[in-house]
């Protein structure tokens, strides 16, 4: 049955767990790349770890891993692992040895951290040789017959309500200062084959989704809602997203 071009459900209201369920997924060629690169598997330490996503893919390379984020709520929507453990501490205060970390990693949290602090925690728990990566993910791409509304949508209509760091995730990190030495990544992406509600609920956990609402203007979200809806079809139909993987990774 095709999508009503006009819901009334407002798919934006999604509750309290969204984050965990419709954030998409880093690929396992992620974590098997971040492993080769660093110089021991005994820890690795994945600061704002959020609900866990690129904490559990660590897990099958490592001895332990530590996932670290300053939010309660992300925390207790891990899944519970015995290699992992997970604690709520801010990015500039790492509860850690010194010297105990191969990997840090920071994987769509970096533009958040006060990153001159961080880095003295980073150089403080690395190992020698150890590697730092912060990841993030670009703006996402659609089939080509959905993909233009969404490009207006994310520049010209929700554009205007997202933080200024999220310049720093378009841009791939590029311009964050980074005092390592850089070592090269692969070409990665995520791609994921989602039905509608899947994609709208990824789109609910946008800061700027919850700055438009808080604004007063949920009637943007409701009518990209109805058109991206019209032109999905059948709901349950999967469509292909593609986010592509940026990288600064550096050996300290």
């Amino acid at each position: 049955m095709a999508a009503d071009p006009n819901p009334a459900r407002n798919w934006f209201n999604q509750g309290g767990q969204t984050y965990a369920r419709f954030r998409p997924e880093y690929p396992p060629r992620l974590a098997a790349f971040l492993a080769s690169a660093a110089p021991g598997r005994q820890l690795a330490v994945d600061v704002g770890c959020g609900n866990g996503q690129l904490t559990r893919l660590l897990a099958p390379h490592f001895n332990a891993v530590v996932g670290l984020d300053p939010s309660a709520d992300q925390i207790a929507n891990t899944v519970s692992d015995e290699r992992i453990t997970y604690r709520c501490a801010p990015a500039e205060r790492l509860p850690l040895a010194d010297g105990c970390a191969s990997l840090i990693t920071a994987a769509q949290a970096a533009h958040w951290f006060d990153l001159p602090a961080f880095y003295r925690e980073v150089r403080r728990i690395g190992a020698a040789g150890g590697i730092l990566a912060l990841i993030s993910y670009g703006v996402l791409s659609l089939e080509p017959a959905l993909d233009e509304r969404f490009q207006a949508f994310y520049q010209d209509e929700i554009g205007p309500y997202w933080p200024p760091e999220r310049k720093l995730v378009d841009s791939g990190y590029a311009t964050l200062d980074f005092p390592f030495e850089e070592l090269a990544a692969p070409p990665l992406e995520i791609r994921l084959e989602w039905r509608l509600a899947e994609f709208l609920g990824y789109l609910s956990t946008w800061s700027a989704v919850r700055c438009a609402r808080e604004a007063g203007r949920e009637d943007v979200l409701l009518r990209f809602a109805s058109e991206i809806a019209q032109a999905w079809g059948d709901e349950n139909t999967r469509r292909s997203i593609a986010w592509p993987i940026n990288m600064r990774i550096g050996r300290l």
